[in-house]
């Protein structure tokens, strides 16, 4: 994981762009670390995310950013997308905007990567889900390994019809 102060900086200055960042992750080797960065629009909705040409944008941006205060070493990839529509779930912030969706979950709590309803986030520590038995479940932010927002069509089993 990220020291806080590399997640934060970037994240302000994603922020001044006028984007958010929805995941960033450090792959690759010491020598040449990969930087993956997933961005998006505040106010994103489907059909009007982000587009190929601000991904450009963002990272000639980033790249400047980083160079000028010498963040990374001089070896690295900077790999910038949308998060899809399957999009990456880390942060509270998160979380919260997406109350009342689905999400899959990987956690000690569940078992496998379940299917589970966001139903709050009533602090910055945990998220209160509720799986497909009907129960609901409070999971502490640090104990979730992974998540991911479900795509609505999928609950209704029209994924891959047009």
């Amino acid at each position: 994981m990220f020291a806080d102060a590399l997640l934060s900086s970037i994240r302000d200055h994603i922020t001044s762009l006028g984007f958010e960042l929805v995941d960033l992750r450090r792959t690759g080797t010491l020598d040449r670390p990969i930087l993956q960065v997933r961005v998006d629009r505040p106010d994103s909705r489907p059909g009007h995310g982000v587009t190929a040409d601000d991904c450009a944008t963002i990272s000639r941006s980033l790249e400047r950013f980083l160079e000028s205060r010498a963040m990374v070493g001089p070896r690295y990839v900077l790999e910038v997308s949308s998060p899809g529509v399957e999009r990456p779930l880390r942060w509270p912030d998160q979380w919260r905007r997406f109350v009342g969706r689905h999400a899959r979950v990987r956690a000690a709590a569940l078992p496998g990567r379940s299917r589970v309803e966001i139903v709050a986030v009533p602090d910055e520590e945990h998220v209160v889900v509720r799986p497909e038995n009907g129960s609901e479940l409070t999971l502490a932010f640090e104990a979730i390994r992974d998540a991911t927002l479900i795509d609505d069509s999928e609950l209704f089993g029209n994924r891959g019809r047009g």
